[in-house]
């Protein structure tokens, strides 16, 4: 005979998973409404042409839901309705065309394709960077006395250096825009490829050496964004970043005030002490900028006795500069500056390659420049590996390194 006690134990027992899986659900309901305090700021965005970007997303989003959502449906649906176990379900081994399903599974996706393009066509012509901006926002046009705000965008190595010529003063990694005011941006920068990204505003530019891109952007809101690096740049790249602010006009006039109150000339020497690599640079202010400083920047002649990109531009148009160009050829040399300098910053492979950023001899089976040698044997071969070789890390074997698996080509192939 059973006791009594016996079925409140086996529903106890039968109650407790159930328990279990309401306590695990609702502590995953309670993480995932922690979630919503998250400000996702590519779909929040503050800026109009950030906005349609985001839009853009959506609406491509959903386009290609129409396919994958019913798709996946079917899926469950066809999975349960011909299971095995239904005999309901027809069964017609000899099935192999329907010209209805035909239509459909073609004509769909052709449609999403059409609107895809279309949008894809028109957005790309509409938030074209280059173009300067037609509204403020939806259904508000930029008044006709509206001055946009020029901003000179200079990336770094591991900084950001904001040029503002309408004002005379430039900032590092802060910068600052009237709410409700186009801005016009000129990118470029100093050593290596980067990218120019606020969220907020816009979405990424390259900013490349020798090079001048654009940005025609507002910001519609007051606040504090983030602006960052997007572009992998060296050891310092992951704290490459700075803060835009958008202020009311008088709050714009104040930080501009701020930064003439700083007394300090952003002029050639200035520019190239602060071109010098570091990372994680306090924010700081120019109360004055020497004229023509980023054209001399664009033009990757900072340093006195270097060839402007212009010029050299000149140059090549007249066919160029016969034997006179030997002369130029020392001021043509930019990539060694810093080498020179010793202002070279660690490359990505060190220390793991065992060889120093400034090594005295090149890695062997690589042919020497003519300048490289010019410049008091840099980088000239010698008979034997130093440390600078990068063929062993410190205190590993120097033995040669084994021979190659394959076997030499035949002669005259």
């Amino acid at each position: 005979m059973v006791s009594p006690s016996r079925p409140s134990f086996a529903l106890r027992r039968s109650q407790g998973p159930r328990v279990s899986s309401m306590l695990r659900s609702l502590a995953v309901l309670a993480a995932s409404s922690l979630l919503a305090g998250c400000n996702m700021v590519v779909m929040n965005p503050s800026g109009d042409i950030a906005t349609q970007q985001r839009n853009l997303i959506i609406v491509s989003t959903a386009l290609m839901l129409l396919v994958i959502v019913p798709v996946i449906a079917l899926t469950f649906i066809f999975a349960r309705r011909y299971r095995a176990s239904n005999p309901d379900a027809t069964y017609d081994p000899d099935w192999h065309h329907s010209t209805q399903l035909e239509v459909v599974i073609w004509t769909v996706p052709l449609l999403i394709i059409m609107a895809l393009g279309a949008i894809t066509w028109i957005s790309t012509h509409t938030l074209d960077p280059f173009k300067p901006l037609s509204r403020l926002g939806p259904n508000r046009p930029i008044p006709a006395d509206t001055k946009p705000l020029e901003v000179q965008v200079v990336a770094l190595d591991w900084k950001w250096l904001f040029i503002y010529p309408e004002y005379g003063v430039a900032s590092v990694n802060e910068m600052a825009a009237p709410v409700d005011r186009p801005i016009t941006f000129r990118i470029t920068s100093s050593s290596v490829w980067n990218t120019f990204y606020v969220p907020a505003l816009a979405g990424m530019i390259y900013a490349m050496p020798g090079m001048e891109t654009k940005l025609h952007a507002v910001m519609n809101k007051e606040g504090t964004f983030r602006g960052l690096s997007a572009h992998y740049s060296g050891p310092g790249f992951s704290r490459m970043n700075f803060g835009f602010r958008s202020l009311p006009a008088a709050g714009f006039d104040e930080w501009v005030a701020k930064a003439k109150a700083s007394g300090t000339n952003l002029n050639r020497e200035a520019y190239l002490a602060l071109e010098k690599p570091s990372e994680a640079d306090p924010v700081r202010f120019f109360s004055s900028v020497q004229a023509g400083i980023y054209d001399v920047i664009l033009g990757m002649c900072p340093e006195p006795g270097l060839m402007c990109v212009t010029e050299m531009h000149q140059i090549d148009r007249a066919g160029g500069g016969g034997r006179a160009s030997e002369e130029n050829r020392k001021r043509l040399d930019y990539d060694n500056r810093r080498l020179e300098s010793g202002t070279e910053p660690s490359g990505a492979t060190f220390p793991a390659s065992g060889r120093p950023p400034q090594g005295s001899v090149q890695p062997e089976g690589m042919d020497p420049r003519d300048q490289t040698l010019s410049r008091d044997g840099v980088n000239k071969p010698k008979t034997e590996p130093d440390q600078g070789q990068g063929n062993a890390l410190p205190g590993a074997d120097r033995t040669p390194a084994p021979a190659q698996l394959n076997t030499a080509p035949p002669q005259g192939r």
